[in-house]
């Protein structure tokens, strides 16, 4: 069958919410596309869609994600948009993304993944280690906010909010000591100058999916599909499968301290994930290793077995 070609005339609709890092993802995905299939930047069109998550007259900016109600905060207008046929692909950041679509779409098509790493950003300290008693750190992250406690309970967290250059404005304002970023976003914009020093996952295991970009479709658009095709990373594809496999057993969300990470080596997957109490005061990992084709049920199995470990109540927050 042949593919049906977006032109300036009838561009390809890409939509992405409007911070820099959202449009750097989307621009991203257009120039892979046009590489792919030699069209010019004017085959398609970026649209910027406004979605509650980042919208600050709604949100304060020290108020917890986990009061908001996070499953969709970022991804639900720009899904609706794709619904009613207001644009063609969505492009997200998969660590944003629910594990469930709505119904009628799918999102089947991942980039090559980026540095899945956090990034320990401080204009006066090198790491966590470096920190003295008391310092305190800006996170809105319950992930990182329960790693770090875990480690270092001595130090204090503060809600940290905003898009990558919100949050270094406020770390050079002295609003707080340090910060996390993740290491892919930091790399997609360049900015080598900020003073960050990435954080080995054995020391603080990444979000699930952290660091890949998702683009997500309707179900009935073959010919997007199609097209979408030619870009896949399919290394990629596996290993999130079986994060997201893990994550939707343990039905988290950025409410849940959860943490995991697939990696590949041939075709051998290694899943390795984490859960936290909220405060930091117990963490309990696991590992699965086996075929790539297995890397769901490896999901299912280690997600179960954490959560019969850690008995009920494990993620109520005191």
């Amino acid at each position: 069958m042949t593919v049906r070609l977006p032109s300036p005339a009838a561009p390809l609709k890409i939509g992405t919410r409007g911070s820099p890092l959202a449009l750097a993802q989307a621009h991203e995905t257009r120039q892979r596309l046009g590489t792919a299939f030699d069209l010019p930047d004017a085959a398609f069109e970026i649209v910027v869609i406004k979605v509650q998550g980042d919208d600050r007259s709604m949100i304060a900016a020290d108020r917890p994600l986990k009061e908001i109600g996070n499953k969709g905060l970022f991804t639900r207008e720009i899904e609706d948009a794709l619904l009613e046929g207001g644009i063609d692909i969505a492009v997200h950041s998969m660590k944003d993304m629910p594990t469930v679509q709505p119904d009628g779409l799918v999102l089947d098509t991942y980039l090559p993944r980026e540095d899945v790493r956090d990034a320990f950003v401080s204009p006066r300290f090198k790491t966590i280690a470096d920190l003295p008693a008391g310092a305190t750190v800006g996170s809105s992250s319950l992930r990182r906010r329960a790693q770090l406690l875990h480690r270092r309970p001595d130090l204090n967290v503060a809600e940290f909010r905003g898009n990558v250059q919100t949050r270094l404005k406020k770390l050079g304002d002295g609003v707080a000591d340090c910060t996390f970023l993740a290491c892919a976003g930091l790399n997609r914009l360049n900015m080598t100058d900020v003073p960050a020093t990435p954080v080995d996952p054995t020391d603080m295991l990444p979000a699930i999916a952290q660091g890949a970009i998702g683009i997500e479709r309707r179900v009935s658009d073959t010919n997007t599909a199609d097209l979408l095709a030619a870009i896949h990373d399919a290394p990629t594809g596996h290993r999130l499968a079986a994060e997201r496999h893990f994550l939707f057993t343990l039905d988290g969300s950025c409410e849940t301290p959860i943490a995991g990470l697939a990696t590949l080596d041939g075709a051998t997957l290694t899943l390795v994930g984490e859960v936290l109490r909220p405060d930091g005061s117990n963490a309990i990992s696991g590992t699965r290793t086996g075929a790539i084709a297995d890397g769901t049920a490896m999901g299912a199995d280690l997600a179960q077995d954490l959560l019969k470990t850690a008995g009920p109540g494990f993620f109520d927050w005191h």
